[in-house]
């Protein structure tokens, strides 16, 4: 089972999100709507590894963005492959622009967010020890997170690096195929890319 988690403001129904589920076929993928507060977030991402490896199945992780850094957390915690797309290596910095008022990109709608949410994501900001189960996937022209923060914190994770771009990883089912290989061959897939 592969879970797939969203970025800041955005939700279970993002482009990337749907291009997981139709390339590894939908019973294959579950991407949750999320809290924005990040405790509640994470509590619903382990209640579903949980629940998924006490049936004896195997989880796969991708994060976007805030994803990416919640992503990176799980993966340490459960020792679980895990794929980081632009992720927020420094979240708890990186979420201070969006004080005291941010926008859901999927509803345009607005929710309030607090200084008390920053501290909670500080709880979550580890470095991962087995970098060898991360796939960081960067580009230099995202124009919201510097790349080479997450190069610095991830040192050892293997590595797509590409110019240009931009913060929603362009081309990014081209690298499906890639995604695929990484988590290895009892991922089954449909070539829809």
């Amino acid at each position: 089972m592969i879970l797939f988690i969203h970025g800041f403001g955005s939700s279970g129904h993002s482009f990337k999100a749907e291009l997981v589920k139709k390339y590894f076929k939908e019973e294959g993928v579950l991407s949750p709507s999320l809290s924005y507060v990040p405790e509640l977030a994470i509590d619903t991402l382990k209640e579903i590894i949980e629940l998924f490896t006490k049936k004896g199945e195997t989880v796969y992780i991708m994060g976007s963005s805030l994803g990416g850094f919640y992503a990176a957390y799980l993966s340490s915690l459960y020792n679980l492959k895990a794929v980081l797309i632009n992720p927020a290596v420094h979240a708890d910095v990186s979420l201070k622009r969006a004080l005291p008022q941010a926008i859901n990109y999927y509803d345009e709608s607005y929710f309030e967010w607090k200084e008390s949410y920053i501290g909670q994501l500080q709880k979550y900001d580890v470095v991962p020890k087995n970098q060898k189960n991360l796939l960081l996937m960067l580009q230099k022209g995202d124009e919201v997170l510097d790349f080479q923060e997450a190069l610095d914190k991830l040192p050892d994770a293997n590595l797509i690096l590409e110019e240009g771009g931009g913060h929603h990883f362009d081309g990014f089912g081209d690298h499906l195929e890639i995604i695929a290989d990484f988590f290895g061959s009892q991922i089954m897939h449909d070539d829809i890319v």
